[in-house]
């Protein structure tokens, strides 16, 4: 009895520690301009006069009270992360599954995985240089097809080694029994294999969109106004006045974590279903 109640102890202080800076971000939300803004307000965990100001002021670029009005408001930037961290984690999951079948069944490709790898080697200033100098060769900076594709580009070692893993436990006999009974390879795999590697696929894609949701560096060195993404619209949150609009940049940090949550929420199903369809059970 002891060592639980020490074990729950010691849990609930890490996740204390761990939700600390969460718990910060959604007060400081919720905090009206004078008491992050103003040098003498006496610093408090929770608001003294709650209100939903820094959310309208994102939304709206002006609220009476705040401190100067935004020339861009956050719609255009949420479109903008939402479009690109879609298609490139498409992109990312269906090239990173074909290709991780391939090389799984057929051993193909050769050291095509550790090819893959090279893209995460690198410190990532010295992969983007030359692409944001190919990028504006090609006339794809700021513009939403070339941040999705590199995007895709770059998350794409992440599926094929994630997918391949999957691949490489599930017997080859199912496919095998399947070409027997008339179905062609693409039959097989289609009908088959991908029902039942359903739960890799949705939990690939998940932690893809979470890397492309969350980038700062790409979308800074590959945009400029059009197709600027929500990090880097939260760092342009400031003025040379007032300095940081700690407020609106929690309001908004609130705002970015909606889409994981609810791509989460929306493919649990499938992570369930994927582990008991078909012939395999877990």
């Amino acid at each position: 009895m002891t060592g639980l109640i020490l074990r729950t102890v010691v849990v609930a202080l890490f996740a204390a520690i761990a939700l600390l800076p969460i718990s910060w971000m959604a007060t400081m939300a919720f905090k009206p301009p004078a008491e992050w803004t103003s040098a003498t307000a006496e610093l408090t965990f929770l608001p003294k006069d709650p209100t939903w100001s820094n959310f309208v002021y994102v939304f709206t670029g002006e609220v009476e009270g705040q401190i100067v009005s935004l020339d861009r408001t956050v719609w255009w930037p949420l479109f903008a992360s939402l479009l690109t961290s879609v298609i490139g984690t498409l992109i990312a999951v269906v090239a990173g599954t074909a290709a991780a079948y391939a090389v799984s069944r057929e051993k193909v490709g050769g050291s095509i995985g550790l090819s893959l790898l090279q893209l995460r080697i690198f410190p990532p200033l010295a992969v983007m240089i030359p692409v944001m100098i190919m990028w504006a060769f090609l006339g794809m900076i700021d513009t939403w097809w070339g941040l999705s594709l590199i995007y895709g580009i770059v998350t794409l070692p992440f599926s094929f080694w994630l997918m391949k893993s999957y691949f490489d436990e599930l017997p080859r006999e199912i496919e095998e029994a399947a070409i027997v009974e008339g179905c062609t390879a693409f039959e097989a795999f289609y009908q088959i294999t991908l029902p039942i590697v359903v739960s890799a696929v949705a939990s690939t894609a998940l932690f893809i969109f979470i890397l492309n949701w969350s980038d700062y560096l790409i979308a800074l060195l590959l945009t400029r106004k059009e197709w600027t993404t929500i990090p880097v619209y939260m760092n342009a949150l400031a003025t040379a006045a007032s300095g940081q609009l700690y407020g609106a940049k929690a309001a908004l940090g609130l705002i970015a974590a909606i889409p994981p949550i609810i791509l989460g929420i929306s493919i649990q199903r499938f992570l369930v279903q994927g582990l008991t369809f078909g012939a395999l059970k877990q």
